[in-house]
């Protein structure tokens, strides 16, 4: 089958999204008075989604710290469970940017430079949908049947998170700094990929972030290219956010002025994350990306004490 020019899937999928976003101005109720008072998301959609989008952990490591911390100083008071529902609105645009874009480098990648490797198109869409397989049916039944305390699952998820970006930083500037990336999907950690895919569906239920973290997080650890750690879990995340938007879009959970205003400039920053990453290099992009783990971590164990 033959591939889709350079740039061409990228095109559509902005095409699509710039026409859901047009839709939703003229099918979704929204407060052109707190329109105004909330002029600053698009930097955030922007920023939030560059980040979500180099590292491939969802918008909501970003998202879901600022709305919390927005509403602890009285910004805008959103709950916690209309602040999951607006982050995975927003990843929407952003997530499914990054993925596109992603999948668009996996599609017309050049030769590898010394030291990195090639992703395989099977490997990258193997480790994307065994995920989905078992973490969307996960999600789907946390978001309607699960009561589960979201504050203890919060702190054991962070503290986890703090283990894994420590590990990421060292593992990069130790036993991978010198090794080559590996070039083939090893079974062992595809098998681990399906461990975590259920925990993970379940924390992006709760937090709207979860399984793209742990996927790109446990890939970036095991030294795999940046394209199947970064892109896979775009496309996982993505996937994630659009099947789980519709459990809130019934309960009528959004805060839809968010989600206009900062739903288009998640997506250009979605489009922006790719070059970014490739610029950074991977040893500095992991480097970063386990950085913003654990202090973001550190932020909502600190924010979620009580």
């Amino acid at each position: 089958m033959s591939q889709p020019p350079p740039g061409r899937l990228v095109l559509v999928g902005a095409l699509v999204l710039a026409g859901a976003w047009a839709a939703l101005w003229a099918v979704v109720p929204y407060s052109p008075a707190l329109l105004v008072q909330l002029w600053f998301l698009p930097f955030v959609g922007v920023l939030g989604a560059i980040i979500a989008n180099t590292s491939g952990t969802g918008g909501g490591v970003v998202f879901v710290p600022v709305f919390n911390a927005l509403r602890e100083w009285g910004v805008m008071d959103l709950q916690p469970l209309q602040v999951v529902g607006v982050s995975m609105a927003i990843q929407c645009f952003g997530m499914t940017m990054g993925a596109l874009r992603w999948t668009d480098r996996l599609l017309h990648q050049p030769a590898p430079e010394p030291g990195h490797a090639r992703v395989g198109v099977r490997d990258f869409f193997t480790a994307a949908f065994a995920v989905l397989a078992l973490s969307l049916p996960a999600m789907l039944l946390t978001q309607r049947f699960a009561t589960l305390d979201q504050n203890a699952v919060l702190m054991g998820y962070k503290a986890f998170s703090i283990v894994l970006g420590c590990a990421l930083i060292a593992t990069t500037w130790t036993v991978n700094r010198h090794k080559p990336e590996k070039a083939r999907l090893e079974r062992f950690d595809l098998i681990v990929l399906l461990l975590i895919a259920i925990p993970g569906g379940i924390l992006t239920a709760m937090f709207s972030v979860g399984i793209g973290e742990l996927v790109a997080l446990y890939l970036f650890i095991r030294h795999y290219p940046v394209l199947l750690c970064t892109g896979a879990a775009c496309l996982i995340s993505s996937i994630s956010m659009l099947s789980g938007v519709i459990w809130h879009i019934e309960n009528a959970t959004l805060q839809w002025e968010v989600v206009l205003l900062a739903g288009p400039a998640a997506a250009l920053g979605g489009f922006l994350a790719r070059p970014i990453a490739l610029w950074l290099g991977a040893r500095r992009l992991k480097t970063l990306d386990g950085g913003w783990i654990v202090l973001s971590a550190i932020y909502l164990l600190w924010l979620n004490r009580g």
